[in-house]
């Protein structure tokens, strides 16, 4: 199974929008939303049977047993994150601690312990033959490029018959997007022809493309600056990087999304554009 990861730089340039269409012109079996942060793929992928779901475990939290604590002070005082706080009795800071577990190595009466601590939860919409990937990182929570790869893992784990999956990534170059590049076969990144579009496009490719992953553009609402769709389309030339479409502003797409469809469920010009898009991916990834 090759799986197609849709990024983008920067957040709004239409990246679920894009990763809903392909889903819906490939009738894919498989695919996948590791924007944890904010998954909304599911709001135009109509799933309307309840997932299974399970909680996710990331890093764990101290936690201070008060009828052992002697009140000597010393987790407050090597706790880097200042975590730890004293107004009576010594309390943990629930989303500053780090786990790091120094508190519970200075501790001279074992009162300070590292429990688990749940910093998310996994969702799996399946049938037979089909199966949908997501989570939702709990708020506070660091370890979003943990919880992608649990994404990922669950979604290949399903054992699904699927030529190819879509995963919608996250905006940026953080954590949860070198997650989703590791063991993609190709990266679409969607751009928009802004200043700050252009400038985190190159970070995303950038970083995409030090996992020697192949990689693709595309721009969205292309003709919002005509300018700005020129020197996408120069830069991807020089650096022979595949320009695979241009997508226009569409209001009627606008619409579609808001009423929980696709772009290519309704006759407009977007989705007109995005199936061009999706046959040059298509191909390339033959």
């Amino acid at each position: 199974m090759k799986q197609l990861l849709i990024l983008s730089g920067k957040g709004g340039t239409g990246k679920t929008t894009v990763a809903g269409a392909f889903i819906k012109l490939l009738d894919a079996k498989a695919y996948a939303d590791c924007d944890v942060d904010a998954p909304n793929l599911h709001l135009i992928m109509n799933e309307m049977d309840e997932p299974a779901r399970k909680d996710y475990f990331g890093l764990p939290k101290a936690e201070i047993d008060q009828s052992s604590c002697i009140g000597c002070d010393l987790c407050r005082q090597n706790c880097r994150f200042d975590a730890i706080k004293f107004s009576g009795s010594y309390q943990i800071d629930y989303y500053a601690c780090e786990g790091c577990g120094v508190c519970q190595i200075v501790c001279p009466v074992n009162a300070t312990t590292l429990k688990p601590a749940v910093a998310g939860e996994l969702m799996l919409y399946s049938n037979s033959d089909r199966v949908f990937s997501t989570a939702q990182l709990k708020m506070g929570s660091g370890t979003s490029g943990m919880l992608v790869s649990e994404v990922k893992k669950q979604m290949i784990n399903a054992d699904i018959d699927a030529d190819v999956a879509i995963i919608d990534g996250s905006p940026g170059i953080g954590c949860p997007v070198i997650a989703s590049i590791s063991g993609v076969d190709m990266v679409l990144i969607v751009s928009e022809p802004s200043i700050s579009g252009i400038s985190d496009m190159k970070r995303v490719i950038k970083t995409a493309e030090s996992f020697q992953t192949k990689v693709a553009v595309c721009i969205n609402k292309y003709d919002t600056n005509h300018e700005n769709t020129k020197k996408i389309e120069e830069f991807c030339k020089e650096n022979k990087i595949t320009f695979t479409g241009k997508i226009p502003f569409d209001p009627d797409a606008v619409k579609a999304i808001n009423n929980g469809m696709t772009v290519i469920d309704t006759d407009c010009k977007a989705g007109a554009s995005v199936r061009d898009v999706f046959d040059n991916i298509m191909e390339l990834l033959k």
